[in-house]
């Protein structure tokens, strides 16, 4: 056990202690000064505040710990579904009390999202409006390709620039994993036609992005009327209309209220997600609503190209068990940054 999560497990058990209790009360062998040190990253990283001030001042557990204290997936899952302790049911806590009272990126992760912009911005005021074109139609494909991968589409990313470029089917492949592709293409282009469609973000808006993601595949538009699971947990998402559609407005308020963008972008990333507000198509929503509102403000949009499918998965699930934010926030800074570097 490393320093910071050994004091993180001692101020859980004993809030409200000065440095020096702490660093008596957990017998380590480092100096005080180590202690300290680590004790001013985990409140810098916002893991723990503290109360008073000078030699008064004392050390508690912050209200965000749970969003955002790094989870090691590989040993989370280890342990079997039904073994696991989870959050079984949506957390409306989080979306109207949580949530909107904590800053979801530190400081230095705002900085980096904030340079990779500044580059983005750079590179694209030297496009001519035809190569800026060029790079969001190669962008586009490779969202549409991995989007539909990661819910299982066979296409390959050649198979699929060959179909959204020139119409042309690949052989002994389902018709479905056609036409989720080119909805998303169409999506893609829709929101791009469209950018100031998520301004300020509305239920009708998700609804239309939804209907255009699903069309012709057999699934149900608008807000479900029944019951859903989801594969791979024990979470049982909202199964009332009424209530989903009232966690899709404090969604929609939490985003709306958030001044920084790359925040609006992930908490549409994972709540959309998180409510599960249709019967199938959430997560491609998700990915195109995220992206529709990194691109009303002019930012960078993401592909997701060289995520991995079963991690994304992981990471999702950790936030739909536990809350916790920080796989998917290090999925979505790689995500951004790869995009800033690979596209423009």
């Amino acid at each position: 056990m490393d320093l910071q999560e050994l004091l993180i497990n001692y101020i859980q058990a004993n809030p409200s202690q000065s440095s020096m209790e702490i660093h008596e009360g957990i017998h380590t062998d480092k100096a005080y000064a180590t202690t300290k040190r680590a004790l001013g990253k985990l409140v810098t990283d916002g893991f723990i505040i503290i109360e008073g001030k000078g030699k008064g001042t004392k050390y508690l557990i912050s209200p965000s710990y749970q969003l955002f204290f790094p989870i090691d997936l590989e040993s989370y899952f280890e342990k079997e579904i039904d073994e696991r302790q989870i959050h079984e049911y949506f957390n409306f806590v989080l979306v109207e009390v949580t949530l909107p009272a904590v800053s979801i990126f530190t400081k230095a992760e705002q900085q980096q999202l904030e340079t990779l912009q500044l580059t983005f911005k750079d590179n694209v005021s030297h496009l001519s409006a035809s190569a800026y074109q060029k790079e969001m139609e190669r962008l586009a494909i490779d969202l549409s390709w991995k989007s539909s991968q990661i819910e299982g589409n066979t296409y390959s990313l050649l198979e699929t620039e060959r179909l959204l470029k020139d119409q042309e089917t690949a052989a002994g492949k389902p018709k479905d994993d056609a036409t989720m592709l080119l909805n998303h293409k169409e999506a893609i282009n829709f929101i791009a036609e469209h950018p100031d469609y998520m301004q300020p973000l509305k239920i009708a808006a998700i609804e239309d992005i939804h209907s255009i993601l699903v069309k012709d595949l057999g699934v149900d538009r608008n807000i479900r009327t029944r019951r859903v699971g989801v594969t791979g947990t024990n979470y049982k998402p909202l199964d009332n209309e009424h209530q989903i559609r009232e966690a899709l407005e404090k969604m929609c308020d939490l985003v709306n209220a958030k001044e920084n963008v790359f925040e609006k972008a992930l908490l549409l990333l994972i709540l959309l997600s998180y409510i599960q507000a249709f019967g199938d198509g959430n997560k491609r929503t998700a990915r195109i609503i995220s992206n529709a509102m990194l691109m009303a403000h002019e930012y960078c949009p993401i592909s997701f190209r060289t995520v991995d499918a079963i991690a994304y998965k992981k990471a999702m699930l950790i936030f739909y068990e536990q809350n916790n934010l920080s796989a998917f926030k290090r999925i979505f800074i790689e995500q951004f940054e790869f995009a800033v570097k690979t596209y423009f």
